[in-house]
């Protein structure tokens, strides 16, 4: 294990680079260090010390290899969920898409796909920041209302998801939730549309899904529609006072608002 850190002056993250490729981790040193923001603390080059490496070093985020000698990232990524709060965030970098699924059931923050493409890891980089900086701010700080903090706990709503599998063909894909169009219900499936893929998902109704997604996001237009309303491209104005949506994906797909939520959008639209 080499614990020789990678100088960064700007950095807002420290890093642990898994590989048991040398030339592999070196690579991805450098774009890192191209990047900035990122301190590479470690890197290790199979499971076990990757596990060390975390316990010596305490990275805010871990770069995985998936296929290693000894443990799979897989399992290193499974021992860490086991740590909690204080677990680093995983990268998932490999040369194979075929354990998507699988990264998306141990939480991690992104898969990337070697080689590594550097506006690809600039997206990632994006994310893990967002992720950091609101487990940061999540972390109590002066002035924050205790009761309220308390009241959110005690809600019972499941943890919302950063990311959805979506079944497309034979292959699953992991999509960032904020980049989710909309979501819809025909014949007791559920179909996803993001700009790049449209697939299936394995929740079973709009209301699971839902619950997984920010609320203050993600709308109920209807019983069969689920939105982003970051995503809409148009309103366009229909009979009776209602709307239709046309949403941002490649086909401009439109949307009924019901009569129910045409009031919330009027509202929060000043409509």
């Amino acid at each position: 294990m080499n614990t020789t850190p990678l100088k960064a002056a700007d950095a807002y993250a420290r890093a642990v680079i898994v590989d048991d490729e040398e030339l592999a981790r070196d690579e991805l040193c450098y774009l890192l260090a191209h990047e900035g923001g990122i301190d590479v603390v470690a890197q290790a080059a199979n499971g076990p010390a990757a596990l060390e490496a975390v316990d010596e070093v305490g990275p805010d985020i871990l770069f995985l290899d998936v296929q290693m000698p000894g443990i799979d990232g897989f399992e290193v990524a499974r021992r860490l969920l086991q740590q909690g709060e204080n677990a680093p965030l995983v990268v998932f970098v490999t040369a194979y898409d075929r354990h998507a699924i699988e990264a998306f059931e141990v939480n991690a923050v992104d898969y990337l796909l070697k080689p590594v493409d550097p506006s690809r890891l600039r997206q990632t980089l994006a994310r893990l920041r967002r992720r950091l900086d609101a487990d940061r701010t999540a972390d109590t700080p002066a002035g924050t209302d205790h009761m309220e903090q308390l009241a959110r706990l005690m809600t019972g709503r499941p943890p919302r998801r950063d990311q959805v599998a979506v079944k497309t063909g034979e292959r699953f894909f992991l999509v960032q939730a904020d980049d989710i169009v909309f979501a819809s219900l025909a014949d007791e499936s559920i179909t996803i549309v993001t700009a790049q893929v449209t697939g299936t998902s394995n929740y079973r109704t709009l209301d699971d899904l839902q619950a997984r997604l920010d609320p203050e996001m993600f709308w109920r237009v209807h019983r069969s529609h689920l939105v982003n309303i970051n995503q809409i491209k148009e309103i366009v104005p229909w009979f009776s006072r209602n709307y239709i949506l046309r949403m941002k994906d490649p086909k401009g797909t439109e949307i009924p608002v019901s009569r129910s939520q045409t009031k919330r959008l009027r509202d929060y639209l000043k409509l």
